[in-house]
């Protein structure tokens, strides 16, 4: 876990601890990482944890890594977009890559960092450099959108969450989410005025967290949540599972002309094994998808332009 000591890192790091798939947790961070470790490595469950701070100790942290994921960086803060931390985090992110590419070539890459749309290009990009690039095992994770559109979804028709699935495509900011609601697992119907106020919902859900918690951070706990449900994914699909799906941000030509966009994945021991296409989409969703296209791509070509255009 890179970014262990932070708001994600911590509680990510806390779900981990209990994950039965995990043999050895290795904490990354700049500081106070090694209290962190200190603390969970007395939790009475069999993963060994150990922490690693600055620099100066990526090649000891990462080496023999089979996943690593990466929350490191800043939080948004209200009035912010996750585009606005573009500047700080792109290069925490080619950092990191670039020691993974070094220490641990081979491992799958699940990425948390926002701007998710361009932090992934970044990663991809930095890796081809290095010729280390296999586009399997470079992950955005967008589980977070699942996981409210499924809450929110469930809310909305008092079904059982646990037995609600919404597809979510597109990206990991704003409008780019998009809740595939035509297509949600138990069929519900939702009227026009239903399908944007909800569809709005999920992709400020955000945007809400970080308001509330009025500069004290953004959803660090439910992203957590997430990310340990992507890396359980990710880490069955190593062990050779079948049957592992989630939706993610992957180099994918699901949708020409769009190099990386969030789609169902099927999860496998090299990383992404199959990419679905997005079935069929009603009116409202079609509309949707046209119009967040062009920042879609905006926001990839600032990732990818960010390594190609380094000095």
């Amino acid at each position: 876990v890179m970014g262990a000591a932070g708001g994600i890192g911590q509680p990510l790091s806390l779900l981990l601890k209990g994950n039965k798939n995990i043999s050895e947790l290795a904490l990354y961070d700049l500081f106070n990482v090694e209290g962190v470790a200190a603390d969970l490595s007395h939790i009475n469950t069999p993963v060994k944890v150990k922490g690693y701070a600055g620099a100066d100790s990526l090649a000891a942290c990462l080496s023999g890594a089979q996943l690593v994921i990466i929350p490191a960086g800043v939080p948004r803060k209200p009035g912010m977009t996750r585009d606005d931390l573009f500047n700080t985090n792109a290069g925490i992110v080619q950092k990191l890559v670039e020691a993974i590419a070094q220490y641990c070539p081979n491992a799958i890459l699940n990425i948390i960092t926002n701007p998710v749309n361009s932090t992934v290009p970044i990663a991809a990009e930095t890796l081809k450099r290095a010729g280390k690039y296999d586009p399997r095992k470079v992950i955005g994770v967008t589980t977070l959108d699942v996981v409210r559109a499924n809450t929110f979804v469930a809310e909305a028709r008092s079904l059982d969450v646990n037995k609600v699935t919404v597809p979510v495509i597109g990206g990991h900011a704003g409008t780019t989410i998009l809740p595939l609601l035509s297509q949600v697992t138990p069929a519900v119907s939702f009227s026009e005025a239903e399908k944007k106020a909800m569809t709005e919902k999920i992709y400020n859900a955000g945007t809400v967290v970080v308001e509330a918690k009025a500069g004290k951070g953004s959803a660090t706990l439910s992203m957590a949540y997430a990310a340990a449900r992507m890396a359980e994914s990710t880490l069955l699909g190593l062990s050779g599972a079948a049957g592992v799906y989630e939706c993610a941000f992957v180099q994918s030509d699901v949708v020409p002309g769009c190099a990386y966009f969030a789609s169902k994945v099927e999860l496998g021991p090299e990383g992404v094994k199959k990419i679905y296409g997005l079935g069929q989409l009603d009116a409202f969703e079609k509309k949707a998808m046209e119009d967040m296209l062009p920042d879609l791509k905006g926001q990839i070509k600032k990732g990818v332009e960010f390594v190609t255009k380094a000095k």
